[in-house]
């Protein structure tokens, strides 16, 4: 049996990862590789132990100076498979370049071998586009080459039309969740506000969670909506919202009732970034902004007409497109990384990854070099490891007692995590007042307990 199949868990002050499967009737689950654990009695642990031995670890590290969660593809799957029974990531265009058509295939099958997956996906593709583009486009009034401005102009229009159904395909998503059975949908939904609920819950003494995440969807943003949370990210403005590079540390505060001239942090505040760009990103002259595209609207054409853009969906500000030359290549997604670069690498900070399978480099070296940094803590939480991906890190890396695992469907999934492992998705002063009593009255000798409960 191979490893992806095997459920995972390295937490607190486990050596090695522990491998795990279901069990019968009587346990839960049932130690692959290990005979008995500290945490639990002999081969076979519960649903229970395992929370005991996952939950408090958690929630120390939730607590942390600096927290940060990587939100991959894997929420939105497991959020669309909640609500409608079925999910779909969204890469399958069915569109391809009749020109330089195998160039392309191949280019990027080999950048999406660099990065560790069997096959390239669309996003490969059009990356590789946008770079031939780039590099046609200086030849293009080349006498040498006569071909080359007839080639341009039909591989520019065909990115443009596989741009239009990607980008289609990523509002289906949405659109289904939407159109999703009520209760299914607004169950998924509740398992994803308690989901962002659980990280996010932190007091406003605390620096403020950051989110990050790779995906185009706009679940956080609706999730965040229905939670009443509030996030904080680059864009300025009410009607059209422009991305602005000079990022202050804009917060939230409010004025205690009875106290002048002390305002305090709101809680319930998040800072967001998308660090690929999103659905309602677009290129307007030389800025860009945000759209009101409603979730799971039907189709883009009519949000983009009303931008004056017509049906140019080369200025969506989907990564890595929009590329009319470098510098827009690399604006905004440069002050986006810088971002996410500021938010891991200091002192005591911890991350987190939901559903990411580290398959883009330029994210995994940030996460490498923060774990350079010894006071720092990466928690990787993934329904599988069917690439192999994430395992082969943990070990290229040396960090492992940096590095928390919590991997397999019968753990990582959402229904679970949110049940079971994940800590209370609220600021509980109360839980934290009656630890503190438990403490005083059962931890401490005999003969100071009358006079303990007294002082209380």
């Amino acid at each position: 049996m191979d490893d992806k199949e095997y459920n995972i868990v390295k937490v607190r002050d486990d050596k090695t990862p522990i491998k795990y499967l279901p069990s019968n009737e009587t346990h839960d689950f049932e130690l692959v590789d290990q005979e008995k654990l500290d945490w639990c009695n002999g081969k076979f642990f519960s649903k229970s132990e395992l929370r005991t031995h996952i939950e408090p670890w958690l929630t120390s590290l939730f607590q942390s100076e600096h927290l940060s969660l990587l939100v991959g593809s894997g929420l939105t799957t497991a959020v669309q498979y909640a609500a409608c029974g079925s999910s779909d990531n969204g890469m399958g265009v069915g569109k391809s370049f009749s020109v330089f058509s195998d160039n392309i295939a191949q280019a990027a099958s080999n950048s999406a071998i660099r990065t560790g997956r069997e096959k390239a996906n669309i996003e490969d593709e059009i990356r590789v586009a946008n770079e031939l583009i780039a590099g046609l486009s200086i030849l293009k009034d080349n006498s040498d080459f006569p071909e080359i401005g007839a080639k341009l102009e039909t591989l520019s229009s065909e990115l443009n039309d596989i741009l239009n159904c990607f980008a289609n395909n990523i509002s289906a998503i949405e659109r289904s969740i939407v159109l999703a059975d009520p209760q299914k949908r607004e169950a998924a939904f509740n398992k994803l506000v308690m989901f962002i609920m659980s990280f996010a819950s932190r007091t406003g003494t605390r620096d403020r969670l950051n989110i990050f995440t790779t995906n185009y969807d706009r679940l956080i943003e609706a999730s965040a909506d229905v939670a009443g949370l509030r996030l904080i990210d680059r864009f300025v403005g009410a009607l059209s919202p422009v991305f602005r590079s000079s990022r202050l540390d804009v917060d939230m505060h409010y004025n205690p009732p009875g106290i002048r001239g002390e305002p305090r942090y709101l809680e319930g505040v998040a800072r967001f970034t998308k660090l690929h760009g999103s659905l309602d990103w677009i290129n307007v002259g030389d800025d860009i902004r945000r759209i009101g595209l409603p979730f799971g609207a039907g189709t883009l054409k009519p949000f983009l007409e009303a931008a004056g853009l017509s049906t140019d969906y080369s200025s969506l500000m989907i990564y890595p497109n929009s590329a009319k030359d470098r510098e827009t290549a690399e604006y905004p997604y440069v002050e986006l990384f810088r971002d996410f670069a500021a938010a891991l690498c200091r002192p005591n900070s911890t991350l987190v990854t939901y559903g990411y399978s580290f398959g883009d480099d330029h994210i995994n070296r940030v996460i490498r070099d923060m774990l350079t940094i010894p006071s720092t803590h990466l928690v990787v939480i993934d329904y599988s490891d069917s690439t192999g991906r994430i395992m082969k890190k943990y070990e290229q890396w040396g960090r492992q007692s940096q590095m928390s695992l919590i991997i397999g469907n019968d753990t990582a999934n959402i229904d679970d995590l949110v049940d079971y492992y994940l800590p209370k998705p609220s600021i509980d002063r109360a839980s934290i007042r009656i630890a503190d009593i438990l403490k005083q009255r059962f931890n401490q000798p005999a003969k100071n307990e009358k006079e303990g409960e007294a002082n209380e």
